[in-house]
């Protein structure tokens, strides 16, 4: 499936009245390519997957095939922010005020910060959502003109240690394997990457391959048994923190069974004696005790990754997000050097990148530890390279503060002004009692954002509205070093900016305000920031590429309109980019030589004891993004995993006495938070999960402190990597307690789509007055009847105020005369019931539960599902869990994109007959599952699985 570079053309023509647009999808690193379609008054309509461009072919996964509806504008209107607001006291309401007064103000307050404190008492926090050019014109203002290093962003806590892995090793921040290497491989690698969740496309590239290619062999390396690990021919369930060991001992077997290319050793690296010195101790039965795993399949694996080669290694953040995480991704690269297994065709190490545009970040020097175009902020010939290109005097030699330090560094009031661009630190960053003790401290507070729902929003001084996707201009960069263009559809609503432009313009004001750094500007220039548009920045960071090993000079503008994305390097005069590095064996290093790590295994930052025995991990759920704040607008894309939970092993569950759906205290040394909990077989005994997603937007409560719950991330652990600074979130030490919160609500009902989620903004504030609560959103779109659901459930020790429960109630549309009702005042029991009429009769529109709260099992799917409800009348006020007549739900949803429950699926699977992939195929037939974005497969295939040894179960007994 391989690109002609001449023939980028468009797909076939939209109706005339629609308007197609190239330009790539906002999710994770794979850096699909997509066509919007939009209207010519400026209405985005429909987006497909780009079937040319040569990342996904055409495909895209449930999130990025739903973009388009998270861009209609009954969404928009309720969620994004519209125009500079201004907060005059902290806690209080944000007015509008014009961009002019927004800008100078702004302007004159870090001035003042400067002039007062030095420019070590302001920073910049990003994200790997903003777009090359952004990040260019972010990082030229923090370093250029305001003269410090204190620029950091989200793809700190994503990437980091995967650049400082192959820095250490490769010698460069360099991936260099491709996606065409899956189509070569005889074995992939994947450790520490639920690839099936977290980059769904390239997962379907990987199938893909295997079924072309019987004989390859698929290894995963998770403490879970994600659906990655279920698809694979090998599962290492490894004890989190000890990927080293694990590396280490598989390195040990290839050494003693002569698996090693020591010809590649001797010609191409460094360092290996002093690696084998290392490894000798790491014996398989010493591995297999300390990783947790059978002693056998250590040996295979290692057999695999040597003998059944070529092998390819794909890797994220259960490497890169750990306090030893540049350690992990060296000890993974060095089986990859020791056995020759780089630079061919399926081979290599290949980190896997989160976000869309983490790679052009790194690309641009866009964070504390780095400079353009991979220089060294640590020499200072990279340091005066820079300045000259920019023509600025210097470049600060200060390191800048990383994501957790800048946080501690603004809770302990050196940082005086905080600029957060694209991101949600109030979500998504670690030990968040710090970080909102920080947000809370800092004397300026700017936010520059999309949406005003997220919970970094309320802490702002300043809001800036930001352009979104389907409205930026630029480039962004993938996980396999390939460039594409990135054209708006439509114009920016209301006054959003493109951030590249907000940037420009706050950083031009502010040079008038800092006549001491503009003095040593050269040239003559009058601004650093002279630009027009997005070309032109693009232009000026292609320059400072030039001899560098991620050289662009022969690429443009033009050339990724009309030959198509392209792979760095690509220097001036190459026709097209390069789709693997160190093919002749050459690395970037002083001696041309790769550097072995001879690395320790260390154990985790937060430690397991008796207090803390649990250990508590943390990921992605297949249908949602970071801290959702887009997903998170769509019904639909809960209908996966509808609320938040935390999986527990069943012993674990056995031994607390805890059944679904039962509320847990989960507590680190951080903070806590309750939460229901569930069965699971995905994880060890003594270990637990609970999805990174879930933060103050979604869930909320009261610790037993009375103090406000902040999420998951109330739990982790900001310990970092000493090298790469990323903090540890897949591992927390946690103890987990059965909860004694007996009196429950529940709220469900059918909203306007043009309301529901201003009610779900609304409902917030009650929220925090449970001990656990949460809201999220369900349903279809488009709904056939304007419709959204809403879904609120809550927790308490004992029944809250009437008040309250009128407020919820009022919020939730459960009013007026046309109700059914039941209330016992004595016992705190109340049902209210909303009935609407349809054309073939009632359906229950909305209803209230307090205290007893277990029919929820069959009058939720009555209004969920839409089923008619004329027969029940004030049946549906009767508790507990039988339905007094029969209900058949739906069951729980499977594939997204047609709505397919797993009993469809049973049922369909039962009259099914042939192997495994015969009997997927006509499950797909049969039901069309699967056969759009195809993020189910995975799930369909374990239910193919479980299915067949079901019956084999039955016809045996």
């Amino acid at each position: 499936m391989r690109m002609n570079h001449h023939e980028y053309e468009m797909s076939p023509a939209s109706p005339a009245t629609l308007h197609t647009t190239r330009a790539t999808c906002c999710y994770c690193g794979t850096g699909c390519g997509v066509l919007i379609e939009s209207t010519p008054e400026g209405r985005i309509v429909n987006v497909q997957g780009d079937p040319q461009h040569p990342a996904n072919f055409g495909r895209l996964c449930t999130k990025g095939s739903t973009l388009h509806l998270t861009a209609a504008p009954s969404v928009q209107q309720q969620v994004r922010l519209l125009t500079p607001m201004r907060r005059e006291q902290r806690g209080g309401d944000a007015a509008p005020i014009a961009w002019e007064t927004a800008l100078e103000e702004a302007a004159d307050k870090f001035a003042e910060v400067i002039r007062a404190h030095g420019p070590q008492a302001v920073a910049f926090y990003g994200s790997g959502q903003l777009l090359t050019e952004d990040y260019y014109v972010l990082n030229k203002l923090v370093k250029g003109l305001i003269g410090t290093n204190n620029l950091d962003t989200n793809s700190r806590l994503c990437m980091s240690s995967a650049v400082t892995g192959y820095k250490a090793t490769l010698g460069s921040d360099a991936p260099p394997a491709c996606y065409d290497d899956f189509q070569h491989a005889q074995t992939i690698f994947i450790a520490g990457a639920n690839t099936a969740y977290a980059h769904p496309i390239l997962f379907r590239r990987i199938e893909d391959a295997r079924q072309a290619n019987p004989s390859m062999k698929l290894v995963v390396v998770d403490p879970r048994r994600t659906e990655t690990a279920e698809m694979a021919d090998l599962h290492l369930p490894i004890l989190p923190g000890t990927d080293v060991a694990l590396f280490h001992g598989m390195l040990h077997v290839l050494m003693h069974e002569a698996l090693l290319d020591l010809d590649y050793v001797a010609r191409h690296t460094e360092g290996f004696e002093a690696l084998q010195d290392v490894v000798r101790a790491y014996t398989p039965e010493v591995v297999a005790r300390t990783c947790g795993i059978a002693e056998a399949d250590l040996i295979q694996a290692a057999r695999w990754f040597g003998g059944h080669t070529p092998t390819l290694s794909l890797y994220c953040q259960g490497l890169n997000q750990s306090s030893r995480g540049t350690d992990k991704n060296a000890a993974l690269i060095n089986l990859h050097l020791a056995t020759g297994q780089i630079g061919k065709p399926g081979a290599g190490p290949f980190s896997l990148t989160g976000q869309p545009n983490a790679m052009g970040g790194r690309e641009v020097g866009g964070m504390a530890t780095l400079l353009s175009a991979h220089r060294d902020l640590r020499h200072a010939h990279d340091r005066a390279e820079v300045a000259a290109l920019w023509g600025v005097q210097d470049v600060p030699a200060q390191p800048g503060l990383t994501a957790v330090e800048m946080f501690e560094a603004a809770a302990r009031g050196e940082i005086k002004a905080l600029w957060i661009a694209c991101t949600n630190p109030a979500q998504s960053m670690p030990d968040q009692a710090t970080v909102r003790r920080a947000l809370s401290q800092c004397e300026f507070v700017v936010v520059q954002e999309a949406y005003a729902t997220t919970a970094t929003c309320a802490y702002a001084d300043l809001l800036l509205p930001a352009a979104s996707w389907g409205e930026k201009d630029g480039t962004v960069t993938n996980s396999e070093r390939r460039i594409s263009r990135v054209r708006p559809a439509i114009t920016p609503p209301g006054e959003a900016r493109q951030d590249w432009a907000i940037f420009a313009d706050f950083a031009r004001r502010l040079e008038r305000r800092l006549p001491e750094r503009t003095a040593t500007y050269r040239h003559g220039q009058a601004t650093l920031f002279p630009y027009d548009s997005a070309e032109s920045i693009w232009n000026e960071h292609r320059e400072t590429t030039r001899g560098r090993d991620l050289d662009i000079t022969g690429l443009s503008y033009r050339i990724l309109e009309t030959i198509g994305p392209q792979q760095w390097p690509m220097p001036e005069g190459a026709q097209h980019g390069t789709a693997r590095l160190y093919t002749d064996g050459k690395f970037p290093t002083a001696s041309g030589r790769a550097k072995f790590a001879a690395v320790q295994c260390e154990p985790v930052a937060d430690p397991l004891d008796a207090q803390y025995p649990f250990s508590l991990n943390t990921g992605r759920l297949r249908d949602q993004w970071h801290g959702m704040s887009r997903t998170g607008t769509l019904g639909r894309l809960f209908g996966h995993v509808s609320e938040p939970a935390m999986d527990l092993h069943p012993q674990d569950m056995q031994r607390l006495g805890l059944q679904d759906g039962d509320m847990v205290r989960v507590a680190s040394r951080r903070g806590q938070m309750h939460i229901p909990v569930r069965a699971s077989d995905s994880v060890k005994p003594m270990q637990a999960f609970i999805a990174m997603h879930w933060g103050q937007e979604f869930l909320s409560g009261q610790d037993d402190r009375g103090q406000v719950t902040s999420g998951v991330n109330a739990l982790t652990n900001s310990a970092s990597c000493p090298t790469s600074r990323q903090p540890e979130l897949k591992h927390a030490a946690v103890h987990i307690t059965p909860a004694h919160l007996p009196w429950r609500v529940l709220a469900v009902a059918w909203l306007s789509e043009a309301e529901a989620l201003t009610v779900r903004e609304a409902i917030k504030p009650l929220m925090r007055q449970f001990t656990f609560s949460s809201c999220v959103p369900f349903g279809r779109e488009p709904h056939a009847e304007g419709k959204v659901g809403l879904l609120f459930r809550a927790a308490h020790a004992e029944p809250v105020s009437d008040d309250l429960i009128t407020q919820l109630t009022e919020h939730m549309g459960v009013t007026g005369v046309d109700l059914l009702r039941y209330q016992d005042k004595a016992r705190s029991q109340r049902r209210l019931m909303r009935m609407e009429r349809c054309a073939d009769g009632l359906r229950l529109g909305a209803f209230v539960m307090t205290g007893d709260i277990r029919s929820e099992a069959w009058i939720r799917p009555l209004l969920q599902e839409e089923m008619l409800a004329d027969g029940y009348g004030r049946a549906l006020l009767v508790p507990g869990p039988v339905p007094p007549v029969a209900i058949e739900s739906q069951g729980a949803q499977v594939c997204t994109c047609f709505n397919v429950t797993e009993p469809q699926i049973v049922s369909v699977l039962k009259t099914c007959e042939g192997d495994a992939n015969a009997r997927l195929a006509m499950l797909q037939s049969n039901l069309k599952c699967g056969t759009n974005c195809g993020s189910c497969i995975p799930s369909l295939r374990k239910l193919v699985r479980d299915t067949a040894a079901e019956t084999r179960a039955s016809v045996v007994a």
